[in-house]
């Protein structure tokens, strides 16, 4: 439908890959429910239609309404925004299940066993006042800015304005309930086998978030599956969307500090972190010291690929382009084709199907598996650390130490005023004049500058934000030393201009 000028502008909720706003102010019932319809509308039944075009038939009189599953994390506004637009759906002949408390890769997981589309109410880490939505389709496919999503936002603002077209009586959607956290539970289970493993004592922060209602039936007895060799010890499981404790985002070191701690004070064997909707993990060692996410993408993805080459297939592995060298040299040693990707969870889950790929991983913990609908889900990647580290004796300090060999400066945001300005200080210094030396260089994500091939070997990259004026760097290198002087020589050129400033580090 054309937009008009009562037509209200959602490119600050409706995003490139999500719904995500301030509750009430960005985000309320009302405007839930016209997305619900809106979804309704430019996905659910635009697939059933274009289904029916494509095998040249048409809907039965008495065919099925199509189905859409929701779930929703544990914040205060959610119940209410699920409902509205549940009613969306309902209005425009969809029937609804609703799955209640839910992690996303729970909802991700419904999508896909049930082989129908949903939508995870959770602003993820971002604090209580936000709430969203992740929307998917039938099989845990994502719904993004290209997919889907650009359309979903042009319709809703049009019901804003105008009005909802609802079917009547018995073409009107039914709503029901039900619970599939056990069947969620016993299918990760079903995946990666932790009944042999030696006992571990694994402290787990849940960040009051989803990791609070999934750990329980998962790696304990809480989804009526038997007991694993695991002593669980609980950190933060009361679920409160107000996150009385901390930030519910691992991803900021300030944030781990309580994990770490207990990890040492229990002697436990690690730690694992789980963010707001439980959908990304990171892993503590016994020391209490950082896995970084790059040595977990490739441990599971030496598992993973081993997996599959035993039964005599080349797996394929997918890795973001910011993710530590390490990923690429030990798969593709290991007999695996790896495939380098730009950073974002679209387009890791379109390599993911495109390739057909055994899984991925990125940078931010989030780890993708084929046997889990291409979907991302933090609970199975922690899985497959205990696995490894229950299968062998030594500890993980150890075990990680083979994944991690490369020193990283992580994500560093600078605040610019100029950002091509920026950008072309460093393309002038590192590629027009070759200060470091003969260099490769690729821009699929951003500008990636690679002295790999030389000594000393080092690469950074230099991303854009798609939404502020900042510039964002990782930089790697085979040692400290040279890492932190690549890290500074670049920061300097970048925070060169008038008004430059350092953000924070992510």
């Amino acid at each position: 439908m054309p937009v008009d000028s009562v037509t209200p502008d959602l490119t600050a909720l409706i995003k490139a890959y999500d719904v995500r706003g301030v509750v009430p102010d960005q985000f309320n019932p009302r405007i839930a429910r016209a997305i619900g319809a809106a979804f309704a509308d430019a996905v659910v039944l635009a697939d059933v239609a274009a289904a029916h075009v494509a095998a040249g038939t048409e809907a039965a009189p008495d065919a099925a309404r199509p189905v859409v599953v929701i779930g929703n994390d544990m914040r205060d506004s959610g119940p209410e925004l699920v409902a509205a637009f549940a009613d969306g759906l309902a209005a425009r002949g969809v029937d609804v299940v609703l799955i209640g408390l839910c992690s996303t890769d729970g909802l991700y997981y419904a999508a896909g066993a049930l082989d129908v589309p949903g939508a995870m109410f959770t602003a993820s880490h971002n604090p209580a006042k936000y709430n969203g939505i992740k929307l998917c389709r039938a099989g845990a496919r994502p719904v993004g800015q290209d997919t889907g999503l650009s359309a979903v936002r042009e319709l809703t603002g049009w019901y804003l304005a105008h009005q909802i077209p609802e079917v009547d009586g018995a073409a009107r959607g039914a709503v029901t309930e039900r619970d599939l956290l056990g069947d969620y539970a016993a299918f990760l289970r079903s995946l990666v086998d932790l009944s042999g493993i030696r006992p571990l004592k694994v402290v787990v922060d849940a960040g009051n978030g989803m990791g609070g209602h999934t750990v329980p039936a998962v790696l304990g007895t809480g989804g009526g599956l038997p007991a694993l060799p695991l002593e669980i010890v609980p950190l933060y499981f009361e679920l409160d969307g107000n996150f009385p404790n901390h930030e519910a985002n691992p991803l900021d070191p300030k944030n781990l500090v309580d994990l770490q701690a207990a990890v040492v004070e229990h002697g436990a064997d690690l730690g694992i972190a789980f963010d707001g909707d439980a959908d990304r993990c990171f892993v503590i060692d016994e020391n209490g010291d950082p896995v970084t996410p790059s040595a977990i993408t490739a441990l599971v993805g030496l598992r993973e690929a081993a997996r599959e080459l035993a039964d005599g297939r080349t797996p394929t592995v997918i890795y973001n382009l910011i993710t530590s060298k390490v990923v690429p040299d030990l798969l593709t040693r290991a007999g695996a084709t790896v495939v380098r990707t730009r950073v974002g969870h679209s387009f890791i889950k379109a390599e993911m199907a495109h390739y057909g790929a055994v899984f991925g991983g990125e940078h931010s913990a989030h780890y993708y598996f084929r046997d889990f609908f291409f979907a991302d889900t933090g609970m199975l990647a922690a899985m497959h650390v205990l696995a490894a580290l229950g299968g062998q004796a030594a500890p993980l300090s150890a075990l990680a130490d083979a994944y991690q060999p490369y020193s990283a400066s992580g994500e560093i945001n600078s605040l610019v005023d100029d950002v091509p300005a920026a950008r072309a200080r460093v393309v002038t210094a590192y590629v027009t004049d070759q200060g470091a030396g003969p260099v490769t260089v690729d821009e699929l994500d951003g500008l990636t500058v690679s002295h790999w091939e030389s000594q000393p070997r080092w690469w950074f990259n230099l991303r854009a934000s798609n939404t502020e004026p900042l510039l964002r760097l990782n930089v790697e290198a085979a040692d400290e030393d040279v890492m932190e002087k690549v890290r500074d020589d670049v920061l300097a050129l970048v925070r060169a201009g008038a008004g430059a400033g350092a953000g924070n580090k992510e």
